[in-house]
């Protein structure tokens, strides 16, 4: 800003306005380890962007998508993988398999890619995990590791396709694990916290990465296998996703529109209304989440809501070319 230093009485204005604008910032929280909220917190902005809703091969519930090697796909209910394709110039999302890894129909809640994109890993009720090759279309079944039927909800992937490590996280609270790709006989699991629901699991490296449950709590780990809580003992909202990007730098997003950000030393949070959020990925500084209702809000230092054509709730997004999101009754979104 240039300062008017010829005009009497500006710098007085301007200390004002400056003040003003200061108190309208999002609050920070901490420096903390799982420590309660001091602050104000900041609601979206409104903003306006091109959102199209485009044709999907199956009418139910879509829970994740993923960018890979070969295209972005989603997994959702029943089982069903659909892959988006584009034919003479419209898009539609194909179903690729139906039935799961197992081909029992367990629905599907959450997938993630190897380091190069070309696996693609997929998890669900009863113990479903498969691992799917995009470009030979092959499915690995991994389901019931160390025989759990527990329902897992999310997972991450780290490493290359064939020596992968892999990380599930279940309703019991359990994050289940395998340095060995995911093989027979190589899966162990640990409980976090106190037996919540892990609903999200996010790494930033190989060993490295971030959990959240239902308790409000955020989980941190440098080894893929001992957890430390670093927050939240008052968030007052149950997590529903994390987007871990590195040691200093986490978002998770929740209940009551709630979306909080660490940067190693405290958590701020910023509040963008009575949505649920059930997805959020930021990448070098510009983002997304999403949640019921077809809400989306962009983030590109400021969280504002998108206006999109769709009522159905939102249940996963994926940034790229496009930028896709997925949810309730075979909705996609992109733009």
């Amino acid at each position: 800003m240039q300062r008017l230093y010829s005009l009497p009485g500006w710098t007085a204005l301007f200390a004002l306005l400056a003040f003003s604008f200061g108190c309208d910032s999002q609050g920070p929280v901490g420096p903390q380890s799982d420590s309660s909220f001091e602050g104000t917190s900041r609601t979206a902005q409104s903003g306006s962007s091109v959102w199209t809703a485009v044709e999907v091969e199956t009418d139910n519930d879509l829970y994740d998508v993923e960018r890979t090697s070969a295209g972005q796909y989603a997994v959702g209910g029943n089982g069903v993988l659909l892959k988006r394709t584009v034919e003479n110039g419209t898009v539609n999302w194909k179903k690729i398999v139906d039935g799961g890894p197992s081909g029992n129909g367990k629905n599907l809640y959450g997938s993630d890619v190897t380091a190069e994109r070309d696996a693609l890993w997929f998890v669900g009720a009863s113990g479903a995990v498969g691992e799917y090759d995009v470009e030979s279309g092959v499915i690995e079944d991994h389901s019931g590791p160390d025989d759990t039927g527990d329902n897992f909800n999310d997972i991450a992937v780290t490493g290359q396709a064939d020596e992968a490590n892999v990380y599930g996280a279940t309703d019991s609270g359990l994050i289940f694990y395998s340095f060995e790709d995911g093989e027979s006989g190589t899966w162990n699991y640990v409980t976090p916290g106190s037996g919540s629901s892990i609903q999200a699991i996010d790494f930033h490296a190989a060993k490295a990465g971030h959990a959240v449950d239902t308790n409000g709590k955020v989980f941190a780990t440098d080894d893929g296998v001992t957890w430390t809580a670093i927050g939240l003992q008052d968030a007052n909202v149950n997590f529903y996703a994390v987007d871990s990007d590195a040691a200093n730098d986490v978002w998770v997003a929740g209940g009551n529109g709630m979306v909080f950000h660490w940067d190693g030393n405290q958590w701020t949070r910023t509040d963008l209304g009575d949505a649920n959020l059930r997805d959020v990925e930021v990448e070098d500084g510009e983002g997304y989440a999403v949640g019921t209702g077809g809400q989306v809000f962009h983030y590109d230092g400021t969280w504002r809501a998108q206006d999109t054509p769709t009522g159905q709730n939102l249940n996963a997004i994926v940034q790229g070319a496009p930028t896709s999101a997925v949810g309730a009754s075979g909705t996609a979104l992109e733009r």
